[in-house]
């Protein structure tokens, strides 16, 4: 079994890492919602040129039956991060980051509960301690 998935985690921490400091530097003086804009029109960009380099299109997947989970992903994305950008805005990333992390344990729950991923001692701990975690970060 490959072992690819480790390292593009490793590398999805290390990037998404360096968001919210970045974020909050660019936001003492660019509007939140502007900020979202211009981040996803760059990621926009960025996508569209892997999609051209590897020759794929997303046009036969417009009409698949899945095309309906990515759309309220997307609505559902689009309001996470308006919210995000926000608070990064408001509040300090010490605080306001650990709480977004949430999205972790909640999201380990929902695995485990709908689609029936295995619940181990170690993945329960993991997930209280993640909780523990934030609440002690927050305080």
């Amino acid at each position: 079994m490959s072992r690819r998935y480790l390292l593009l985690s490793l590398v999805a921490f290390v990037a998404y890492s360096l968001v919210a400091p970045l974020l909050k530097v660019a936001m003492e003086t660019i509007p939140s919602t502007t900020a979202v804009f211009i981040s996803n029109a760059v990621m926009l960009a960025l996508l569209g040129g892997l999609l051209l380099y590897n020759g794929t299109s997303p046009r036969p997947y417009l009409s698949h039956p899945k095309t309906p989970h990515i759309v309220v992903w997307g609505v559902l994305l689009a309001v996470g991060l308006l919210a995000y950008y926000r608070a990064l805005a408001l509040g300090p990333v010490s605080v306001v980051v650990p709480i977004y992390g949430l999205f972790i344990a909640v999201s380990s729950i929902i695995g485990i509960v709908a689609l029936e991923e295995s619940l181990t001692t170690r993945t329960a701990m993991g997930i209280g301690f993640a909780v523990l975690a934030v609440v002690l970060m927050s305080l």
